[in-house]
């Protein structure tokens, strides 16, 4: 039962630790000596891994349902304790509870800092939340799928629980389709880490965006975020990519294999979420620049790119949505609720999903008028499964309900109830902002008590598991 979930964790936690020793390098290249905290953290971590994994090392034949959760979940509960090691005493980072907030937030790309001056922190603390947005912006058991080969047939168990993206299966093998993910996201990271730099940001600006940037992350080295450049350029590239990251990576993979744009450009999600999110965009910069007196372009453009790092959970910022009025808060609750398109590297609902729950609603009035009318529940033109219906209303149950429980914890300990909710929304959708001047764009998850901290570090891992894997898991153990 065990073995291969203590071999895939013990072998994940290695590769973590390894990749500790790249912030180390980069504070030595920047200021002439390593950072200590990153090197022992870093041989503390391998030490740990590579014993877990050489204690279980087997070859893996097939793995079970339930190993498949355990593995996942495990690997997801257990990652941000290590990367949270070289945060503890580095920096401004004095507390566990801060630590663990912030490797959390950097691993499930969710972008919540407890920093109020990023830009006085170590470039090796900075690198290191870029890194861990980049290595899990795909999914770090992606990774680990990709990178064992000795899974055999079991890498499927686990794949799926990590991707949600079921509307293409074009690959033979997952283990060849979460290589071809992997290198189409970094080829995309790589593109984006070069436009950036043309943009004119300095090499290690440009490396940390273009992570947090594909990854849907949102982590800056900027307290300003991307205000602090000022540069339309630069925010029409991360613009840009973000909406990239918001879609699937398998349809990358489909331009480049099959050639054929029409089988992108087709899909019905994809062109349900760029209308919905250009449209919505066109509608509130004409609200905003009428509301509040300034030219349509000026608002365009603080508009779409706020709003495009909203939906696609990326979190980063150009201007402070809180000051537009009241009504943006409802604006940007309703985009994080919404999220990218299954199979990309955003958090939240998703838009595949949002179909599945219109398309229900759709033929239940169908049949209230007309019970006797024996019809299909269609979205794009291709029926849905009873199966994939029951799914996705219970994944969107289930997240809603996590966020009334949340809410009302936080809500228990003091904290106002906007606040609150916005708290739970944001880190749960994992778009990394709140909805009130306290955790919006100009302020910081910092003045939370730590129990508030470690609630909103569950709650952001119960959103890029999606919450059902976590209830699923605890049913399976409760029943076996």
């Amino acid at each position: 039962m065990w073995q291969p979930v203590l071999m895939i964790n013990g072998f994940i936690v290695f590769i973590l630790g390894a990749l500790m020793l790249v912030p180390a390098a980069a504070l030595k290249y920047y200021t002439g000596s390593f950072d200590a905290y990153f090197i022992q953290s870093g041989f503390f971590a391998m030490f740990v891994g590579g014993s877990l994994f050489l204690a279980n090392y087997g070859r893996i034949k097939n793995i079970s349902v339930l190993q498949g959760y355990l593995i996942t979940v495990c690997c997801w509960f257990t990652a941000p304790l290590f990367c949270a090691l070289p945060f503890l005493g580095n920096g401004d980072i004095n507390t566990f509870s801060d630590a663990l907030f912030e490797a959390t937030s950097g691993l499930t790309t969710t972008g919540s800092t407890i920093l109020s001056n990023i830009e006085g922190q170590p470039k090796s603390v900075l690198l290191w939340r870029a890194l861990l947005h980049g290595v899990s912006g795909v999914g770090i058991v992606i990774f680990a799928v990709a990178l064992m080969p000795f899974l055999g047939i079991g890498g499927t168990h686990i794949f799926n629980k990590e991707n949600s993206d079921t509307e293409e299966k074009f690959l033979p093998k997952m283990r060849y389709i979460a290589k071809d993910i992997i290198l189409t996201y970094i080829l995309l990271n790589i593109i984006c880490m070069f436009l950036l730099k043309w943009a004119g940001m300095n090499w290690f600006d440009a490396v940390c965006h273009a992570l947090a940037t594909l990854s849907t992350g949102g982590l800056s080295t900027k307290n300003n975020s991307i205000a602090y450049f000022n540069s339309a350029t630069i925010e029409t590239i991360i613009g840009a990519f973000m909406l990239l990251g918001s879609l699937p990576m398998t349809y990358f993979i489909l331009i480049a294999k099959r050639r054929n744009f029409a089988s992108v450009f087709g899909n019905q999600q994809v062109n349900a979420f760029l209308k919905f999110i250009f449209g919505f965009v066109l509608i509130i910069s004409i609200f905003y620049a009428v509301t509040a007196n300034i030219p349509f372009l000026t608002a365009f453009r603080r508009a779409s790119f706020n709003m495009i790092s909203a939906i696609s959970t990326t979190g980063f910022s150009s201007y402070d949505f809180i000051q537009w009025g009241p009504w943006a808060v409802t604006v940007f609750l309703i985009l994080f609720m919404a999220g990218g398109c299954t199979g990309s590297t955003s958090g939240s609902i998703k838009i595949f999903r949002w179909q599945v729950v219109l398309a229900f609603f759709k033929k239940s009035a169908i049949t209230a008028l007309s019970p006797n009318q024996v019809t299909a529940m269609k979205t794009g033109g291709k029926v849905i499964d009873d199966k994939i219906v029951s799914s996705v209303f219970v994944m969107v149950i289930g997240f809603v309900l996590a966020i009334i429980l949340f809410t009302l914890i936080i809500t228990m300990t003091g904290v106002d109830f906007t606040t609150s909710l916005g708290a739970v929304t944001g880190n749960i959708a994992n778009a990394g902002l709140g909805l009130t001047e306290a955790t919006g764009p100009s302020g910081n998850f910092a003045g939370f008590t730590p129990f508030v901290k470690y609630l909103l570090v569950v709650v952001m891992l119960l959103g890029r598991l999606e919450v059902v894997a976590v209830f699923v898991l605890l049913h399976k153990i409760k029943n076996s």
